[in-house]
């Protein structure tokens, strides 16, 4: 599996200068207003950048000024511009590099920098895409001459050259395909009246929905096509429920269905809006990392949310598994969650005294020693890895 290996932030916001390699399962602590979620933040912008919704993606964020870095370290001013390196692995070739810098212009901005390249036995790398404020050029695989074009089409300046070019080479147009797959999942709502406590319009579902607005279709499409993942999610149920039995699907209208949770000291089945929060949050995120529709990255906020400490060892190895088939960024506050993790598998993150943002992996740091006494969330409290408050 082609997956991300590193990225390099500037500007954005404390990630003044941060440099981070990717593995399959990235989970991230620290403090709040450290950085978690600006992480999952600019994957998002990055992935906004690779389908052609940047300007939309930045207007959400506040605009690129409300982003760029503002500590008194940098110069005694805001950052002039924000810009993300990003690196793909290519199993048997060399790495796809992506650069895009973002800079404020009037009210609004522009791509001031943007370069797609691969490294080959050449003094230069092989350039798939480069441009610079405005002036684009990319390879067309399709032309004879192995010479940089300029489009022939109504170019958008205020969207990627990576969004617009019509055709690459296999490599190039996978990193853009996974990139722009890449899919944000925030804390879970389970109010009274959210959509995964409510009957769903039957659809083909490969995901159960931001908010579990799918969760029904997904389970019940996984049960027609997919019994034996259909089976896995109910075993994982039971599992972290003992009580559990199965899931079924009354119909409540032509083409709607309802989810019921059958218990074996219950004589009636439990429809969603009867369920707790924590037991609906677990529900989704099995669903979740059992989907066939999983994005090539999955970031989510505060798994943990509503869960009990029991069920974060489950949690643990929901994440592991799923990072088999979708590269994971979780942003979280839970020790416990921690305690069933790798030191391979955990991000700190701290703020220095500029108020700048340092992010290390655990497993670079020396904590075997520790390790041999005590658990790796017991490390984190006692301030072994950082990423205190």
């Amino acid at each position: 599996m082609n997956a991300f290996e590193t990225i390099h932030i500037e500007g954005f916001r404390r990630l003044n200068d941060v440099r981070l390699s990717l593995k399959p399962l990235n989970v991230v602590i620290g403090a709040n207003g450290s950085g978690k979620t600006s992480l999952l933040d600019l994957f998002s912008l990055l992935a906004a950048s690779a389908s052609g919704r940047l300007n939309d993606a930045i207007s959400d964020l506040g605009g690129i000024d409300a982003n760029l870095t503002n500590l008194l370290a940098v110069n005694g001013e805001k950052a002039r511009f924000l810009a993300f390196d990003l690196a793909m692995g290519v199993p048997g070739h060399n790495p796809i590099e992506y650069r895009i810098a973002l800079a404020p212009k009037g009210v609004g901005y522009e791509i001031s920098d943007e370069t797609l390249t691969q490294v080959q036995d050449k003094p230069q790398p092989f350039r798939h895409i480069e441009a610079h404020h405005g002036d684009v050029r990319y390879f067309d695989p399709r032309t004879p001459k192995k010479k940089l074009k300029r489009p022939n089409w109504d170019y958008n300046p205020a969207e990627s050259a990576l969004s617009q070019v019509p055709k690459m080479f296999r490599e190039p147009e996978d990193f853009r395909k996974r990139l722009a797959s890449s899919t944000h999942y925030h804390v879970l709502d389970v109010g009274r009246r959210a959509p995964i406590r409510l009957p769903q319009q039957l659809r083909d579902a490969q995901l159960p929905g931001h908010d579990g607005e799918d969760l029904v279709s997904c389970l019940y499409t996984l049960r027609e096509t997919d019994p034996d993942r259909f089976e896995t999610i109910e075993a994982t149920l039971r599992a972290g429920f003992p009580d559990f039995e199965r899931l079924s699907f009354p119909a409540v209208a032509a083409g709607t269905l309802a989810m019921t949770w059958k218990e074996k000291t219950s004589r009636n089945p439990f429809y969603m809006h009867q369920l707790s929060e924590g037991t609906l949050r677990f529900l989704w995120l099995v669903t979740l990392f059992q989907s066939p529709g999983l994005t090539a990255v999955t970031m989510i906020d505060e798994p943990e949310v509503s869960l009990h400490p029991e069920l974060l060892s489950l949690l643990a190895d929901l994440l592991r598994e799923a990072s088999q088939r979708t590269q994971l960024i979780v942003a979280t506050h839970a020790d416990r969650l921690i305690r069933f993790l790798r030191p391979s598998e955990v991000v700190t993150i701290d703020v220095n005294v500029e108020g700048m943002a340092e992010m290390r992996r655990a497993d670079e740091l020396d904590l075997d020693r520790w390790l041999e006494d005590y658990t790796l969330d017991e490390v984190w409290q006692m301030g072994r890895i950082g990423a205190r408050p």
